[in-house]
């Protein structure tokens, strides 16, 4: 089997979402490849399509259910436990992709030697094959050969800013030779999964072509901020740097752990958090800081760490020195800011 196709679904039967993106899996120009289609418990009839598409495509499509509700990260898990190609995919079942999107990436691979390729991504908001806004999720001088001179420097910089899992091919071998795989029951488990990966892979090139159609939707839970899901952030983090001491390869990578705990755990979270939420509590932002301190006391040395913004370097210096005066300075100027925005329509 050249390639396998994972989804992960949940509740995504509605508005024709789901259909639209197994019908772009189903339309792929490549030959030999399989779908594995893993609902997640669930709780309309999602699972129900899914065993429609398997009838019909006997052989091409395999539909999977899991009694628990584990979240994106342990339906990604079942699908690799199935999974026979040489390649793996992810896709997330809200997105859809061009009918050429695996066969440009493996080709790509098979042409360099690479055992991951990427592409460009277009965010759109109608189900549409006409590119929108096209994000370049790599860069070029991410690609080539990791080596292990300069120190590590490309490996260094792709594990920094690895992007998107959904698109990209892994080779199956590596993931399966290092027992490689997804944090479960939390969101933005990719966070945590893309570095540890990026310690194991070898090779990655890009396809400059906006492949991959990111579908923003008024149902899409990306656009929800919660402490719940703040929370799981700083916890994909915590299972990132829990995941390196483990394997024994933290040491090798600290600086660059550092400085993405220091963004994603704290920095990021911070600022979403008090964006975002709307029940905003004092002991959530003692919680964040005190996380990042006791993690990385001085992360704010880390050259790979930077705040551009002046205004939010500003406020992470008063997050640190006087947390409490900073709670109440940001829910201030926020409340202001609003007040004057209202006045001007």
């Amino acid at each position: 089997m050249k390639l396998s196709i994972i989804v992960p679904v949940y509740n995504m039967n509605h508005d024709n979402i789901l259909k639209f993106c197994l019908d772009s899996l189903i339309d792929q120009t490549i030959e030999d490849y399989e779908i594995i289609a893993v609902d997640d418990a669930s709780s309309d009839d999602s699972f129900s399509l899914l065993k429609d598409y398997e009838k019909k495509y006997p052989g091409k499509f395999k539909a999977l259910s899991d009694k628990v509700n584990k979240r994106q990260g342990g339906a990604k898990n079942e699908g690799l436990k199935a999974a026979t190609g040489e390649w793996i995919g992810f896709i997330d079942s809200d997105d859809w992709i061009t009918p050429d999107f695996y066969e440009k990436l493996i080709k790509k691979a098979e042409e360099t030697g690479a055992d991951v390729v990427g592409c460009s991504y277009s965010i759109v908001e109608t189900q549409t094959f006409e590119p929108g806004r096209t994000v370049e999720n790599n860069s070029q001088d991410q690609t080539g050969v990791f080596e292990d001179e300069e120190p590590m420097k490309l490996r260094k910089k792709y594990m920094f800013r690895p992007g998107s899992m959904v698109i990209k091919i892994y080779r199956h071998a590596v993931i399966k030779e290092n027992n490689l795989n997804f944090p479960e029951n939390i969101f933005y488990e990719d966070n945590c999964a893309s570095r540890v990966w990026a310690a194991y892979f070898k090779h990655f090139e890009l396809v400059n072509e906006p492949m991959y159609f990111y579908y923003q939707h008024g149902v899409s839970t990306v656009h929800t901020v919660t402490e719940e899901r703040c929370m799981d952030r700083m916890k994909s983090m915590e299972l990132m740097v829990a995941e390196f001491k483990e394997r024994n390869i933290y040491e090798k990578y600290k600086d660059v752990l550092e400085a993405v705990f220091a963004e994603l755990y704290f920095k990021n979270t911070l600022f979403s958090y008090m964006l975002g939420c709307d029940r905003k509590r004092y002991a959530f932002i003692k919680k964040l800081r005190k996380g990042i301190l006791e993690a990385f006391p001085d992360f704010m040395k880390n050259e790979l760490f930077e705040i551009p913004d002046a205004e939010e370097k500003k406020m992470v210096d008063l997050c640190l020195k006087a947390p409490f005066v900073f709670y109440v300075y940001y829910n201030m100027l926020w409340k202001y800011r609003n007040l004057r925005s209202k006045e001007k329509r």
